[in-house]
């Protein structure tokens, strides 16, 4: 790119200033701007990269007016050229750059060097996604080679104005409200070793991570789930359908807020401000009209699994002291929770989704309509902050009791807006989502997150039904799934190769997604899995796998605003013990010996129990849960490469691996499998054949009829552990 050598406009007549003043009213006015952050301009010096996303035509136009002092503008000699531009190019210092020539950024850190505050937009042209799109690392240079602190600009607001590209995809506007939030300078540094493309790589990667910092950072999140509901009611419009079920009755904004009001007056009076009300509910819209109206009157949603037994269920009643549960006559029937129901019913008082409609007045309905009028007012009346416990959610207890987990309002708006800015989606979109609403991967990300950003969600009842899903997956012409390696392996064998025409992104967690479904996926739809990480503590999210970062064997970078530490393990070589802290890291748990008292995490780090490994462009590995190795011989073994190394033998069965006391080694390992006739010499000659440890050779191999899962997909070792006792007593009493 060539640059002309001397920036236009660059001292103002009096007139000018007029103009440029005149202006900057009128856009506040119109726009009702908010200019967050202008103390980070002050102290910068001559010379900084001011970066900035690119929402709209309107963008460069409204940064020339109302930032302060004198900046200078890169801007496209193309675009320079248009008659409708060239007005605005009177009001601000530029420099015309030539895309076609490859001496651009020389030019421009030329002018850097020379003194002045330069702003770039690094993705070099607006967005069509709503998202950041691709981010060009030429700014990122600019900045390593004058040292000037690089200062993020965050837009938001004109994307719906008409001069946006986002026709089809967002609800525009003449005149939304629009936020310019100027974040703190950062200052680049790279090692000096690092030289030519890796040097430029590691910076354009750099200026990523600022970029995507910057729009979670500016994100609004400082407000109850209620109130981000009535925020994206207000933005996207309330005739916009965001929930579906099997019905196949969409519910718009308006039905839902309606609905949450009415139901949820009804709830309220059966606890207390801040208490606990139980869910027991399938993914349909009722439970989430119900889980809405829990949260507009300040009472807090306990999400019942109603996959565990009738003892798990009344432990999570004692943690969380739960009273009431509400579920539906229908779905109890349906799911054969009977027993289960009648075993709550004696702790605590189990009200019925049809009693309570049935009971519905034209009194309640008329009080329900003008809530809804007066809905930002109802939500202050619930006296709800952002730091109150928003949801109850239960561990999976795959390796031991489940604790209640306890996640603030700031907790879920934060992991919300965390995957938002890593993750382009917009209301076109239509999530399909199996995951159950128990489990904090089906609630936040699944259901809440697609909720307040204006995409519609479609709420399948269970996971489970393999041949049924990819048909629905179809009818709904679903963009976006979310499930597990066991979930996405069952679809991929059930479905027609046209099932997924419409989906563009496949996400997967809660368990290690295994090659083969990734093979499955993409020789049979053309589908990329993009794996990610997170734990019940951390809302869940911590790292995930995008298309624009994406590396296989991992589960993706941290998401921005998390923190990472790993502690060393006496024993395993590799990697350490994650901790991590963060804005969506939990209040705190309940514990059944300590029923209602909340244990916060220490410092504010929660220690994940899982050892990982981070390479130095931050993609994190997942070596095992710590519980789950095993200690052969002094040698620590990762009972999850085990079960890796299995699942590439045989790939089209599944295994499980659980470690039992051992009198001369201290413990031994036991694969269970369902494939039949599964002999340990052929295990012990694929080990050595991938150059693995001996001690990776499991000692018993046992065929079972089936790997026993939770309703999240993850395995239960706890029941396998149990399964494989019985049958090694059998065997032994045989």
């Amino acid at each position: 790119m060539s640059l002309d050598e001397a920036p236009t406009g660059s001292s103002l007549s009096w007139p000018l200033r007029l103009v440029k003043g005149v202006l900057a009213g009128s856009f506040r006015l119109l726009y009702r701007i908010e200019l967050r952050g202008l103390e980070h301009l002050d102290g910068l010096g001559e010379r900084a990269v001011i970066v900035v996303n690119h929402l709209s035509f309107l963008d460069a136009p409204l940064l020339a007016v109302l930032l302060p002092g004198r900046v200078t503008f890169a801007i496209n000699k193309f675009i320079a050229e248009q008659w409708w531009v060239r007005p605005w190019l009177t009001l601000v210092d530029v420099f015309r750059v030539d895309p076609s020539s490859p001496y651009a950024t020389n030019s421009i850190i030329k002018t850097v060097r020379r003194g002045c505050r330069c702003v770039i937009f690094p993705e070099g042209r607006i967005t069509e996604t709503g998202a950041l799109m691709k981010i060009y690392d030429g700014p990122a240079m600019v900045a390593d080679r004058t040292a000037a602190p690089v200062v993020p600009v965050r837009l938001e607001g004109s994307q719906y104005t008409p001069f946006s590209l986002l026709g089809g995809k967002v609800r525009r506007r003449w005149f939304p409200k629009i936020t310019i939030t100027i974040l703190p300078p950062r200052r680049l540094e790279i090692p000096v070793e690092l030289k030519g493309r890796r040097r430029r790589h590691q910076a354009g990667a750099w200026l990523y991570d600022v970029m995507s910092d910057a729009a979670f950072e500016a994100a609004p999140r400082h407000r109850t789930v209620f109130r981000a509901l009535l925020a994206a009611r207000r933005l996207h419009g309330g005739s916009l359908p965001v929930l579906l079920d099997m019905t196949w009755q969409p519910v718009s904004y308006d039905h839902l807020v309606l609905g949450a009001l009415i139901l949820g007056r009804r709830l309220a009076g059966l606890a207390g401000r801040g208490e606990a009300v139980g869910l027991l509910l399938p993914n349909a819209n009722a439970a989430m009209v119900a889980w809405f109206g829990l949260q507009a009157f300040g009472r807090v949603p306990a999400m019942l699994n109603f996959s565990a037994g009738p003892a798990t269920l009344g432990l999570a009643c004692q943690v969380a002291r739960i009273g009431t549960v509400v579920t539906s006559r229908a779905f109890v029937e349906r799911a054969r929770l009977g027993p289960a129901v009648t075993a709550l019913a004696e702790q605590a008082e189990v009200i019925y989704l049809e009693d309570l409609k049935d009971r519905f007045s034209l009194v309640d309905k008329l009080k329900g309509w003008l809530d809804r009028l007066r809905a930002d007012a109802v939500a202050a009346e619930s006296e709800a902050d952002e730091a109150d416990p928003a949801v109850i959610l239960f561990t999976s207890g795959s390796e031991g009791t489940p604790k209640g987990v306890v996640l603030s309002h700031a907790n879920l708006l934060a992991n919300c807006r965390q995957a938002s800015a890593r993750i382009d989606f917009n209301p076109t979109d239509v999530v399909f989502n199996a995951l159950p609403v128990f489990h904090s991967f089906g609630l936040t990300i699944g259901t809440v997150l697609p909720v307040i950003s204006g995409v519609k969600t479609f709420l399948y009842p269970s996971p489970l039904h393999y041949r049924i899903i990819p048909e629905a997956t179809y009818g709904a012409k679903a963009t976006i799934l979310f499930g597990t390696d066991t979930f996405l392996a069952g679809y991929a064998r059930s479905a027609h190769p046209y099932d997924f025409y419409s989906v563009r992104y496949v996400f997967a967690g809660a368990e290690r997604v295994r090659e083969e479904t990734r093979r499955q996926w993409s020789d049979r739809f053309g589908l990329r899995i993009f794996e990610g990480y997170g734990t019940t503590e951390t809302a869940p999210v911590i790292a995930i796998n995008t298309p624009m970062h994406c590396r296989s064997g991992t589960v993706g970078r941290l998401l921005p605003g998390m923190q990472a530490r790993l502690e060393p393990v006496e024993g395993i070589a590799e990697g350490g013990r994650l901790m991590v802290s963060g804005p969506n890291v939990m209040r705190g748990y309940l514990v059944g010996d300590r029923p209602g008292q909340l244990l916060e995490p220490v410092g504010g780090w929660h220690d994940t129990g899982d050892m990982v490994a981070i390479d130095p462009e931050g993609f994190v590995r997942i070596l095992g849960r710590l519980k789950r190795f095993a200690k052969i011989a002094g040698e620590m073994v990762s009972l999850g490469a085990v079960e890796d190394a299995v699942a590439l033998l045989w790939p089209d069965h599944h295994h499980g691996v659980v470690a039992l006391p051992d009198g001369r080694k201290g413990e031994q390992l036991v694969l269970a499998t369902t494939l039949a006739g599964a002999e340990r010499p052929a295990v012990a000659e694929h080990v050595r054949r991938q150059g693995l440890s001996e001690l990776m050779v499991p000692r018993v191999v046992l065929t079972v009829e089936a790997i026993p899962v939770l309703g999240t997909g993850k395995t239960d070792y706890v029941r396998l552990s149990e399964v494989v006792g019985r049958a090694l007593a059998a065997t032994r009493a045989a």
